[in-house]
């Protein structure tokens, strides 16, 4: 597979180092001023291909996934619920709960404490909805996800790496 029918966009920002996301599964350069992208695509051609086949197999897979059926009432008190429950066992509190639909994640929980979910979480089955609400207050205990914060998501989900491909794999199916 050659890159040269992979479309992607480019944006220029004032950065200092050039990035390739991925995130809704198009290929989009964030580059700084000036940059020119067919030298990042020559460097991490390699990378981008391996991840677009990802992404294709994810494709593939999400035709499949089954997709909950849940009132906004019912989604809330869940979530709720969860999150309660969470903080307790991480000892961390929240502050608030917002629910919103985000573009690029699940979740989010900011340094205010503050939880907002991603409407688009209502069509999740609830071990999943458990994983990312987990995932969200373990931010509490450790900001970035480096190796402390995946062993703390270890300790309560040893398979953490399929649940992440499977909310990658339903970010197709609900988006």
């Amino acid at each position: 597979m050659e890159l040269n029918n992979i479309p992607y966009e480019v944006s220029y920002r004032n950065i200092k180092y050039p990035r390739i996301e991925l995130k809704t599964g198009k290929l989009l350069l964030v580059l700084p001023f000036g940059f020119n992208p067919e030298i990042v695509l020559r460097k991490h051609k390699r990378w981008i291909l391996k991840k677009i086949e990802f992404i294709e197999e994810c494709l593939k897979e999400a035709e499949n996934k089954e997709i909950k059926e849940r009132t906004e009432r019912d989604f809330r008190e869940i979530i709720y619920s969860l999150a309660e429950r969470i903080s307790d066992e991480l000892d961390e509190k929240l502050n608030k709960i917002y629910f919103r639909t985000m573009k690029t994640k699940w979740a989010s929980c900011s340094a205010k404490r503050n939880l907002t979910v991603n409407q688009l979480m209502k069509f999740l089955p609830e071990y999943l909805l458990y994983y990312i609400i987990f995932h969200e207050i373990a931010h509490l205990k450790q900001k970035r996800h480096n190796e402390r914060f995946w062993e703390i998501i270890a300790k309560e989900f040893d398979n953490y790496e399929v649940l992440e491909r499977e909310l990658f794999i339903y970010w197709f199916r609900v988006a």
